[in-house]
């Protein structure tokens, strides 16, 4: 039998599955172990499948998309309006059917096995800063309870170690947690720099990447991250990455009254961390004459609190690198006013003449 489209629920190791034919009418319900997923689509005639835009969800759509079938990612949080009183499996099975019905239902880029690949290494960078910050929290606070208080930072923890080792009043059971507590902070210190170390070979051998690095307040991090997690073909416009972003207002009108409010924090929290961290580092040395700030950034120090000018920029910053991405042009262009405009162009792939330059005019 042939189907319009099926949908699955995911999980370890049951699936749920929901056909519809071409009148949209449930024709297929059932659950299938994770091992027959492949048996069973099979043997079916090639139709739209969907997913929630979940974890493993990109396999299995490189798998069925082997298999010759249409592919759809959901959002889950698109999803959840169409669950039906409780929720169970067969019930989001039917729900994710249902949110692909709409026409105008929001999908996510299938990603390849190499994209996912690359992106590892600034996942598993990200997680060992964290564990540091933790560590080096953790530290601190044991310290304070021997009365013992030091400034935050990586740059003050062997002078807390060393204070730490001098005290006489701190028993030696103490003191030998505190070693190996120096010696995890020094393993996750040398393994970090193991990886920016890497991040910087990759980062010389992307153009894409030396690209963005030449934009004030990106730097080689900033712009090896934008490279390996960003396909500029998936946003249609600047203004819509930086929307994906969550840079953007939240917005609540009604009745023709317009109500913006803070940003959504949508998206992707670690590129929106850089961008904001990057915009502060500019906003930090932004003066009249400086090559970074310009009267546009100065005017709106005047008028606005540092961290909202600095999301203000971190928006543009955002707009300029989906056109140098979209486009492929450097930043050695003859003017920059007309970026954030040519970021709302309906081609996404028409950039401007002769480059562009990123000094935020």
């Amino acid at each position: 039998m042939e189907y319009k489209r099926i949908s699955i629920d995911t999980s370890k190791h049951v699936f749920t599955i929901h056909g519809v034919d071409e009148k949209e009418r449930p024709v297929l319900r059932r659950e299938i172990r994770r091992a027959q997923v492949e048996p069973f689509f099979g043997r079916v005639a090639s139709s739209e499948v969907v997913l929630e835009a979940c974890a493993g969800s990109h396999h299995w759509g490189r798998v069925l998309s082997r298999m010759g079938h249409r592919v759809k990612l959901i959002p889950p949080q698109y999803v959840k309006p169409f669950v039906k009183r409780s929720k169970n499996d067969r019930n989001d099975a039917e729900a994710i059917c249902e949110a692909a019905s709409r026409p105008t239902m929001r999908t996510v880029p299938l990603k390849m096995a190499e994209e996912q690949a690359a992106t590892i290494i600034l996942k598993h960078r990200e997680m060992l800063v964290g564990q540091r910050t933790q560590a080096i929290n953790t530290l601190r606070g044991h310290a304070t309870e021997f009365g013992i208080v030091t400034a935050k930072g990586c740059a003050n923890v062997a002078a807390l170690l060393a204070t730490l080792s001098m005290d006489k009043a701190i028993p030696a059971m103490a003191k030998a947690m505190f070693g190996q507590m120096g010696n995890h902070v020094t393993d996750l210190n040398e393994k970090i720099a193991a990886l920016d170390q890497n991040l910087a070979e990759l980062h010389k051998t992307k153009p894409v990447s030396q690209r963005l690095a030449a934009i004030p307040g990106v730097g080689p991090i900033t712009a090896i991250t934008m490279a390996l997690t960003i396909n500029a073909e998936n946003f249609e416009t600047g203004r819509h990455f930086a929307a994906w972003l969550g840079l953007t207002p939240r917005e609540h009108s009604t009745g023709g009254k317009h109500r913006l409010g803070k940003i959504s924090k949508a998206g992707n929290e670690r590129l929106r961390q850089l961008l904001v961290v990057g915009s502060m580092a500019v906003i930090r040395y932004a003066k009249p004459g400086s090559k970074s700030a310009s009267a546009w950034l100065l005017q709106l120090l005047e008028r606005r609190p540092r961290k909202v000018a600095a999301v203000a920029l971190a928006n543009k910053m955002a707009r300029i690198i989906w056109a140098m991405m979209a486009s492929g042009v450097g930043v050695d262009g003859p003017t920059a006013s007309d970026v954030p405009r040519w970021g709302r162009t309906t081609n996404p792939m028409k950039g401007p003449p002769n480059g562009i330059q990123a000094h935020f005019d």
